[in-house]
């Protein structure tokens, strides 16, 4: 939900021929995408908390009662989710501020643009994210 949101507000930036990476229009492009994301995660918990306080319904019934229990779990899982992802957003966000915005965590090199648009909360380069899923897959076996 997340990624659509990313996709459906924001073209892709295009660097200008010579423009540095993580120039300052590339900073202010990325802010903004996370700060919209941001604020239409922050909306959507306000509104389930407001449509679960005014859909408290008992029902007499178990299985109409098992079923709501089940939907609320599961809106509760995915709000979660969410409220993981706002985090991670303003982490990020830090990281812009501190300059360290769009460098790998380990290597220190270039994450890229491209990465970046497709996945804007990104520490790690493509080469170091491949060595960390490899190395989990090695240790769940």
């Amino acid at each position: 939900m997340a990624e659509e949101l990313l996709h459906k507000h924001f073209a892709p930036y295009t660097p200008k021929d010579g423009e540095d990476y993580m120039s300052a229009d590339q900073l202010k492009h990325f802010r903004a995408m996370l700060e919209s994301v941001k604020k239409e995660l922050s909306e959507d918990i306000e509104r389930t908390v407001h449509t679960m306080q005014d859909e408290a319904t008992v029902f007499a019934d178990p299985n109409d009662r098992a079923s709501q229990e089940t939907d609320i779990a599961i809106e509760l899982r995915n709000r979660d989710r969410e409220r993981k992802l706002i985090k991670k957003i303003d982490e990020t966000l830090a990281r812009i501020d501190s300059g360290d915005y769009g460098y790998c965590d380990k290597c220190g090199v270039e994450i890229g643009i491209k990465r970046l648009e497709a996945r804007p909360t990104a520490t790690l380069c493509i080469d170091c994210k491949t060595l960390d899923e490899m190395k989990e897959k090695q240790m769940a076996k």
